[in-house]
């Protein structure tokens, strides 16, 4: 399997430095990136979290397309949103302390069981998913439409 690479070039310090982060294999973009962006209520450039919150939607959109196949339905459409939350860590610093995926979608031949048996284990077993094993709290909103 193939590794992925992104890079993140930086110069300050955290309260006064910016930096671009690079998605180097695919060279799909550059994104400028700072700690005080980062922190505000509006979102003003990208931040970490929502590059991450990027990784695990796609994740868990093929996760969830092949698991559907598993319990015998056809996906037909999956619409789905990480939202990544930054927030203190009780041992100093910043954590990610919660994601919620929500995920709307059609697929044929399987009832809202099945479908929420699939989006479960798609929740489980995203790689994404497995990575972020250590946040605290991840929430799945899943409904079959």
């Amino acid at each position: 399997m193939p590794t992925r690479s992104a890079r993140t070039l930086w110069a300050g310090g955290l309260q006064d430095g910016s930096g671009q982060v690079e998605l180097v294999s695919s060279g799909a973009g550059k994104f400028d990136v700072s700690f005080p962006r980062r922190v505000a209520d509006a979102a003003d450039g990208t931040s970490p979290e929502e590059l991450l919150g990027a990784a695990h939607a796609s994740c868990y959109s093929m996760a969830l397309s092949a698991e559907i196949a598993n319990v015998g339905g056809t996906p037909e459409s999956l619409d789905v949103t990480a939202d990544v939350t930054l927030g203190p860590d009780p041992a100093g610093g910043f954590r990610i302390s919660k994601i919620k995926l929500t995920v709307r979608a059609v697929a044929a031949g399987l009832d809202a069981e099945g479908f929420y048996t699939a989006a479960t284990a798609a929740k489980n077993g995203c790689p994404v998913s497995k990575a972020l094993a250590g946040v605290a709290e991840v929430e799945l909103d899943a409904e079959l439409i």
